[in-house]
């Protein structure tokens, strides 16, 4: 697949190294010609100068056959505004934004363009570490109905197969971390002290997955 990414600072640079290591064609945009030097000397791709929400530039990066778009300058407006070019006018199926303010991401969210709001998400991460959360939201799908939480597994659920916190929670496991390493559980799975769980949920069984997982099978008969 070709992707566009718009911005070639850390995150731009890295994402578009990223992509290209596991085998897609990237363009990369910026402003300024000497940003390109964080892709190194092995990158690939194209490097097109210009502004991301310029037509001819995106032509240029090849955004008329691309499958994806990424907008990752430090600029919220210049995020916005090519995200939407690339949406709206070239009909790219994939995009994302990188939004600096929470509250346009929820608008933009809800356009269904996902964004990344990285104050937002910083501050949530660091709360979760400092205060040992055990049940944190980790993305919400643009209709709001259905996030993906991520779940500490706590003492009572050790030793006990992963169908039966289903089960007591409602919640659908979509991949576990174990030992710094991510796989895909099966309902046999069991559970082991320091997991980590990513499940789906909807709000109705939100505040039930809280009192599960704290509470183990108590909660589970509240």
């Amino acid at each position: 697949m070709h992707v566009v990414v718009m911005g070639c600072g850390r995150v731009g640079s890295a994402v578009a190294r990223r992509l290209e290591q596991v085998g897609h064609s990237v363009a990369v945009i910026d402003q300024d010609p000497a940003a390109f030097r964080r892709l190194g000397p092995d990158f690939g791709g194209r490097q097109v100068t210009g502004l991301g929400f310029d037509r001819q530039t995106l032509l240029d990066a090849g955004i008329d056959s691309a499958g994806a778009f990424a907008a990752v300058s430090s600029g919220d407006n210049s995020n916005i505004i090519s995200a939407r070019v690339a949406r709206e006018t070239f009909g790219v199926q994939h995009v994302v934004a990188r939004i600096y303010d929470s509250k346009r991401a929820e608008v933009y969210e809800r356009m269904g363009i996902p964004s990344v709001a990285t104050v937002p998400w910083t501050v949530n991460r660091l709360i979760r570490e400092l205060l040992s959360v055990k049940v944190s939201e980790l993305w919400r799908e643009p209709t709001g109905k259905v996030s993906l939480m991520r779940v500490t597994v706590t003492d009572p659920w050790v030793g006990h197969r992963l169908s039966e916190l289903e089960a007591a929670s409602g919640a659908r496991a979509a991949w576990l971390v174990r030992f710094g390493e991510s796989q895909l559980p099966t309902a046999t799975t069991i559970l082991q002290d320091g997991d980590q769980l990513v499940v789906a949920v909807t709000d109705e069984i939100t505040a039930r997955v809280h009192d599960v997982v704290e509470r183990g099978t108590e909660g589970a008969e509240r």
